[in-house]
Order: C-alpha cells, then sequence, then structure tokens
C-alpha cells in the first residue's frame, strides 16, 4: 500500500524545521517506524518534516553528571558506544536488539523514543534508568522525564510544535546496574517484543537501596512496574526477594490481548521478564 499525498521538508537547520511544524506534521529521523505507518495509513500527515539533514544532532557526548544522545544517534551507534554501555547497559542491550541490521543503521533511539511504539524495546530502558527527554519548541525547550513521557498507545508527551532534539542518561555510580531482556515475537531476542523488561538497581551494603523497572510489550504503553521495584528495596537481592518482586511485576500495567499472546500469557511472560532483568541488573552492579 502506498501512502496519501503529503508534503515534504527538509530543513537543514533546527529552527527551520521547528517553523515548518504544525497540528499536521510528522517529524523524521530514520523513518523506520513512520514509514511503514504511513504506507498502512495509519498515519497520515499532510506535511513530513525529515529532520536528518540538521548538522550536530548525530553526537553522544559525556556532560557533568549525564550522557547526551542526540536525535540523529542511530540504535546502532547506542548499541555499540562504549559510554553508553558503561552507564546504561540497558539501553544498550535495547538498542542491539532492535530490529535487524538495516534498521539499526538507519533508525534512532530518539525516533524511536517518541514513537512510543507498545512493544518497542528502548521505551522500557529509558524509563528504567530514568532518562530525560529534551523537547524544542520555537518558544524553548523542556525537559520531560521518561516517567511522564509515554501517555498512552503510540501517544507520548510531545507537543505538536515540538521535537525532540535529544535525550539525557544519568551517569552511573558505584552499586548501580542495570539490564533488558525480552521474549521477540519471532520466538527469540528478535522482532518487537512480547514481553520485555528492563530493570535498574542501586546496591550498597550487601542491600538494594533503590530500583526502578519497567516493562514493554505487554500493555498499553511502556510501563513502570513500581509495585516490583518496591519489593525488591530493602532486600538483599536474591533469588527469593528477586522472586517476590517479579510475582508484583503486572500489577502496574494495564495487559492487553494480542495476536501474540492472551493476558494470561503476558501476565507469565512479564514476570519472568521482571525476574531475568532484575537478576541481570544485580549481577552487573556487584
Amino acid at each position: 500500500m502506498f501512502p496519501r499525498q503529503f508534503d515534504y521538508v527538509a530543513p537543514v537547520t533546527l529552527e527551520e524545521a521547528l517553523s515548518a511544524l504544525g497540528d499536521d506534521a510528522k517529524v523524521m529521523s530514520g523513518g523506520m517506524s513512520l514509514i511503514p505507518m504511513m504506507k498502512l495509513r495509519l498515519f497520515s500527515p499532510m506535511v513530513v518534516v525529515d529532520i536528518g539533514r540538521i548538522p550536530g544532532m548525530d553526537a553522544i557526548s559525556e556532560n557533568g553528571d549525564h550522557i547526551t544522545l542526540g536525535a540523529l544517534v542511530r540504535h546502532a551507534q547506542t548499541a555499540t558506544d562504549p559510554t553508553v554501555a558503561a552507564n546504561a547497559g540497558a539501553l544498550a542491550t535495547a538498542a542491539s536488539l532492535t530490529g535487524d541490521v538495516q534498521v539499526r543503521n538507519q533508525g534512532t533511539t530518539c525516533g524511536s523514543l517518541a514513537h512510543a511504539d507498545v512493544a518497542a524495546d528502548q521505551p522500557g530502558a529509558a524509563l528504567a534508568l530514568g532518562v530525560t527527554m529534551i523537547a524544542q519548541s520555537s518558544s524553548g525547550s523542556r525537559e520531560i522525564p521518561a516517567s511522564d513521557f509515554f501517555v498512552d498507545t503510540l501517544t507520548s508527551a510531545l507537543e505538536p510544535n515540538e521535537i525532540m532534539t535529544s535525550i539525557r542518561l544519568p551517569k552511573a555510580q558505584p552499586g548501580e546496574g542495570s539490564s533488558y531482556d525480552k521474549l521477540g515475537r519471532r520466538g527469540g531476542r528478535s522482532d518487537y517484543a512480547i514481553a520485555g523488561a528492563a530493570a535498574w538497581v542501586r546496591l550498597d551494603g550487601g542491600s538494594v537501596v533503590d530500583a526502578r523497572v519497567a516493562l514493554t510489550g505487554v500493555g498499553t504503553k511502556p510501563t513502570l512496574a513500581e509495585a516490583a521495584a518496591a519489593a525488591l528495596v530493602g532486600t538483599d537481592g536474591s533469588e527469593e526477594a528477586i522472586a517476590a518482586a517479579a510475582a508484583k511485576g503486572p500489577d502496574d500495567a494495564t495487559i492487553i490481548e494480542d495476536l501474540y499472546g492472551s493476558e494470561e500469557y503476558k501476565t507469565h511472560l512479564s514476570k519472568v521478564y521482571v525476574a531475568r532483568a532484575l537478576r541481570q541488573a544485580i549481577s552487573n552492579a556487584g
């Protein structure tokens, strides 16, 4: 199927891109999510604003207590950058499991987050890591915590006149570790997630003093599993503690049945993958 007719704009500055935005425009960075949606006519914008030619937005940099990923950083960059791997292992792993080689070389991390797909990998990692999204409009910029960013299915907190220009990853401190794992739709770890979980933990003196857990693929949006994190905090991170926390994994998600699994199946998988993510995050923090 072909998309409906639309106007295409390829600005070379951020200011030009912002001025081209309107209520019926869509921003494109890599196009790996937008173009298939347009072909299926699930999205039919009147204007596509391609930011791929704007210089200076494809860098990963260290800035004080955080790492900045620009809007045009590709999945492959996120997956292989040593600074991202050292500080945000969950995101590096999620990026490495996003799509196939062609998608990882063309698609962008910020684009995946902005698309807010219910079964994408990197939104869950962003939630668990406490990432901050930077949105720019003609009137200025604002920071959006990942916990406030994913509103509903394919819906983020970005306004129609905003472009996500970067994300900020907190630098890892001693005793912190993160992880991401999933079951893909083709039976392994490839393709969109039937169920996936990301976890971040902080250990001190042999105890878990802080944690965040997030689910993807099982509900109406990527979701923080706050009950699971709360159940782990204050424990020694043992297998018994992980099992108790994982049992609460589905509590904060609106689990939905789809072509890839029943509500019961996805509820079960969410517990399995929360346990796996927590176990690896604790190991990585040691």
